[in-house]
């Protein structure tokens, strides 16, 4: 796995027809002042979750791997998002489109894909799928992208155990599902191996089949609002859009809070940044580039794609300086996971 990926390589131009837009323009400029490549005859299709790109986390972690990709080998892309509340059918649809338009391969952004990867992959046996975060799809055209989230999640948590002032901390989860559990379960973990006493508050935004939970700020900020007013002073979001709130809350209270997927520090809006101790990096980027960089080089991987600790596909950022001076211990801990002395959970306790 390729872990050198250079950052907003690509740029791109919106034109939408439906919910779709294309990047097609030659001799566009990267945002590291490089030329990239004039587009050829392939492209690419991504399938975002609800929020799309530009929300500043998952998706846009997933968007800035294809513009690298895109720039430095010359594909062009298709853009569709999901909305709020929207029937299967509609993602389904989505897929449908772009293998109709024959663009290969189709990249499916978050595990709520799955059910409609398994059915429109079996349709369409010539089109190569990519589904991030979910293995429940499975086929010989299906490319499985998956993360040891509760790895990084329990270093981000070991970190705010060790910054905590109240020894009472939370963690807000977009939807309860499996997925976020795991965000929930590791970081749980983190802060009980810091501190066995520590108090973690936990609340989800909403139940499944409600996906709002990952774009509702409004929603973010009432649940974090409530933790810091009993007493934590840093929470933990895995809620996508949601999370904006969380740092609003945050920067209302005094408090800190802890960004996941990018470098949130970075991406955030200014007014927020300082609030921002880490991030749980989870390189989504990464995992998107590989792929396409092996398309490119007429690959096409199959089956799972795991990344974990060992290559960096999930971490914590440092920028703000905020966790500069726990680094070692961080590191300790991550090296620790990696050699199997510690095993993290990817489950909450009952």
């Amino acid at each position: 796995m390729s872990l050198a990926l250079a950052a907003g390589c690509g740029s791109r131009t919106d034109t939408e027809e439906d919910d779709t837009g294309s990047n097609g323009e030659t001799g566009e400029t990267g945002d590291n002042g490089d030329k990239c490549v004039e587009p050829g005859d392939m492209t690419i299709g991504m399938a975002y979750d609800v929020g799309g790109r530009g929300d500043q986390s998952f998706n846009d972690s997933a968007a800035a791997g294809m513009d690298q990709a895109a720039c430095e080998f010359g594909f062009n892309t298709e853009e569709g998002e999901a909305a709020d509340g929207e029937p299967e059918s509609a993602r389904e649809e989505r897929l449908r489109t772009f293998a109709d338009a024959e663009i290969d391969p189709i990249i499916a952004v978050g595990f709520a894909y799955a059910p409609s990867v398994a059915k429109v992959a079996e349709e369409y046996p010539d089109s190569n799928f990519v589904l991030i975060d979910s293995a429940d799809a499975t086929g010989d055209n299906i490319t499985n992208v998956l993360f040891a989230e509760e790895q990084g999640s329990f270093l981000v948590g070991a970190a705010a155990a060790m910054k905590s002032e109240t020894d009472q901390i939370g963690f807000v989860g977009g939807v309860n599902v499996p997925l976020i559990n795991k965000f929930e379960a590791g970081y749980v973990a983190g802060a009980e191996a810091v501190n066995p006493e520590i108090e973690v508050d936990v609340q989800y935004l909403t139940e499944p089949p409600d996906f709002s939970g990952f774009g509702d700020p409004a929603k973010g900020r009432t649940a974090s609002q409530g933790m810091f007013d009993g007493g934590a002073d840093i929470v933990y979001q895995a809620a996508g859009g949601s999370g904006a709130g969380v740092f609003e809350a945050a920067a209302a209270s005094d408090g800190m809070a802890i960004g996941v997927d990018s470098d949130q520090y970075v991406t955030a809006d200014p007014s927020v940044q300082d609030v921002i101790l880490t991030s749980m990096l989870k390189r989504i980027d990464i995992a998107v580039y590989d792929y396409l960089s092996e398309v490119d080089a007429g690959e096409i991987p199959t089956g799972e794609q795991v990344y974990d600790l060992s290559v960096d596909g999930v971490g914590y950022s440092t920028s703000g300086g905020f966790v500069d001076d726990i680094t070692d211990d961080l590191d300790d801990y991550k090296q620790q996971i990696i050699d199997g002395e510690i095993e993290v959970p990817t489950e909450p306790a009952s």
